[in-house]
């Protein structure tokens, strides 16, 4: 017999799955679901998987939570998480219609991505146990990453895969890490890499400089570049870079579109440049993509 999930005994089917719809490397670092679940119950299980809840609905709603034989009798709120690590006992009835993102994290892969993309250790249970504690910043990056999900125009391997390395990164910064070690890190929030995504989505077909980034951010342009490469694990030029190799990928589906044209709506500085940024970021030049793409 498997290992029982989570997901094995929710008692309704998620609205939005990325093992469904995400690309696989991305989906590697997490699933996320989205429910909308009427009133209903969960048997009190043990999983081998920690999972987080992200409560978006607007109303406080009352909600009970068997964990290691206690039981919890609660008013849940917006913005409020719960994070129930692998191997604790849990169980749910909830008393009204749910909003909720589920997050869904396998304890060895998500140990290597602290130590081998993040650069830290994680304590040995990984991440604290907490029944109930508000964090808009987290669901903040949850929303984003549930909406990227959702939604084509932001579906790409590049996007997907920034926005779950928030979600992580902010996950590991806030319950896996001590407290000085957070400190540093904090002052980078998901809204804060929103608005520079908006910006780059917005300007990527013109100049940008660090500085335009920082501006956006609010932030000095060597702290930004600090935080933002810890953060999303490339620089902020580098992110750039790959975000227009992003778009001109979708160009590229357009035969009749000139290279010259691509690159220079594309936001770089010539043919060249662009054949040049294009190979080494996907390992083939723009014309052999095309001919792939459209043979």
């Amino acid at each position: 017999m498997g290992k029982l999930k989570y997901q094995d005994i929710y008692p309704s089917l998620p609205i939005l799955d990325s093992a469904k719809s995400a690309r696989a490397s991305a989906a590697d670092l997490l699933t996320l679901e989205y429910f909308e679940a009427e009133p209903d119950s969960m048997p009190t299980r043990v999983f081998d998987q920690h999972h987080i809840l992200l409560n978006l609905k607007d109303e406080p709603h009352r909600v009970e939570n068997w964990r290691d034989g206690e039981h919890r009798d609660f008013t849940y709120r917006k913005h409020e998480i719960i994070v129930t690590p692998a191997g604790v006992e849990s169980g749910w009835r909830w008393h009204a219609k749910s909003k909720v993102i589920v997050v869904t994290l396998d304890p060895t892969k998500f140990e290597r991505f602290a130590q081998t993309e993040v650069g830290v250790l994680l304590a040995e249970a990984q991440l604290k146990s907490l029944p109930q504690f508000k964090d808009p910043d987290i669901c903040h990056a949850g929303v984003m990453l549930r909406d990227a999900l959702a939604s084509k125009e932001q579906g790409s391997e590049l996007i997907y895969e920034s926005l779950a390395r928030v979600f992580l990164v902010k996950l590991i910064q806030k319950y896996g890490l001590r407290e000085e070690e957070y400190t540093f890190s904090k002052s980078f929030t998901a809204k804060h890499y929103k608005c520079v995504l908006d910006f780059v989505a917005r300007c990527y077909g013109k100049s940008i400089l660090v500085e335009d980034l920082a501006r956006e951010a609010a932030l000095s342009s060597s702290h930004f570049a600090q935080l933002f490469k810890r953060t999303i694990g490339l620089s902020p030029m580098q992110f750039v870079m790959s975000y227009r190799v992003e778009q001109a990928k979708k160009k590229l589906a357009r035969r009749d579109t000139p290279l010259i044209d691509i690159a220079l709506s594309c936001g770089f500085a010539d043919q060249a440049h662009f054949s040049r940024q294009f190979k080494q970021i996907q390992g083939e030049s723009p014309s052999k993509y095309r001919s792939r793409l459209l043979p």
